[in-house]
């Protein structure tokens, strides 16, 4: 599957955009090619690394005063990290964008090493600031239904409104993440009842499609105007170009406002849907991280503190101490 085109370019943005001295840059390329080829991460994580870099390297300039050097890399103490920290909590950024930058210059200065090129153990001093714990936020079963037949209202064109409402049932039927969905081929719809996703880390996993889901996939395809080849995204926006994550969004906000749902009800909430239904209807929770594509099971497992009313119901309905306890009652 090819990665869009707008994610590539942001991904293997110009260095020149990076404030290092040309050393510093060609290190900067290698742990790109790095984590492209033998990390195999994805375009869009690739863009977010770049991001987070190319911040830190704005801020070492203005603290140094100049572009910094391999040497300047290597001589950075526990206290220049930290008052990065600083720099990101006064200028109101949240804990967990700090977080993910903090692991994002771990990972660098790792290359770094593992190359030669410069050692720094001051990174590994600082402490990632403390995520508050947060929980998948999943529409009901009937509002993600509702949410699925509103996608269809938003547009004059009948083809766009019948791509809409494909994806959205994509999301929420084979529970994906939206880069999955909107990374997929028209050569990726399958033949059959299993659709195989390339999902974070390039790794593929096998997905279960409901008729349902082929249905609406079909008919948007029947309906789009730009003749789509197997090469060709299969969801495309108004230009026949690969449709931007941007635009899922905004439209998943016309339909928030229309059912008057909550702003935690996004296109990822469809995802944490499928799970969550899933596991209310019995499914268990190794099933569960194959289909999402968890890499761990202690991420899959935060479905059930969702769950906790229903599991409670289950216990009591089951548990022969509690039904004596509840005839007591």
């Amino acid at each position: 599957m090819a990665a869009p085109e707008h994610l590539e370019s942001r991904a293997t943005g110009p260095l020149e955009t990076i404030a290092a001295e040309p050393a510093v840059k060609t290190a900067i390329a290698g742990w790109r090619e790095w984590l492209l080829s033998e990390r195999r991460c994805s375009a869009h994580t690739l863009a977010g690394y770049g991001r987070d870099l190319a911040k830190f390297f704005r801020y070492l300039s203005d603290h140094l005063g100049y572009p910094p050097g391999l040497s300047d890399l290597e001589g950075l103490s526990a206290a220049d990290f930290r008052g990065y920290l600083a720099q990101r909590s006064n200028q109101g950024l949240a804990r967990s964008s700090t977080a993910r930058s903090m692991s994002t210059l771990r990972n660098f200065f790792r290359h770094l090493d593992r190359t030669g090129a410069v050692t720094n153990a001051a990174v590994k001093a600082v402490r990632t600031p403390k995520l508050p714990k947060s929980l998948p936020k999943p529409l009901g079963a009937t509002e993600a239904l509702e949410a699925l037949d509103r996608a269809a209202l938003f547009h004059d064109e009948p083809w766009l409104a019948a791509r809409d409402v494909a994806l959205f049932t994509l999301l929420y039927g084979c529970g994906l993440r939206i880069g999955e969905a909107l990374g997929l081929d028209v050569g990726d719809v399958p033949e059959g009842d299993v659709l195989t996703i390339t999902g974070k880390g390039n790794k593929q996993r096998l997905v279960p499609v409901l008729p349902v889901i082929m249905e609406r996939i079909r008919r948007y395809l029947d309906l789009c105007p730009f003749g789509l080849g197997p090469e060709d995204p299969l969801f495309v926006g108004a230009r026949g170009k690969r449709l931007n994550p941007g635009v899922v969004q905004r439209q998943m906000r016309k339909v928030r406002a229309d059912l008057g749902l909550p702003e935690t009800a996004t296109p990822h909430a469809l995802r944490h849907s499928f799970a969550t239904h899933l596991l209310a209807d019995g499914g268990d929770l190794r099933t569960i991280q194959e289909l999402l594509g968890h890499a761990s099971l202690s991420t899959t497992q935060r479905y059930t503190e969702v769950d906790q009313a229903r599991l409670m119901e289950v216990y009591k309905d089951a548990h022969p101490r509690a039904r004596r306890t509840g005839d007591r009652e």
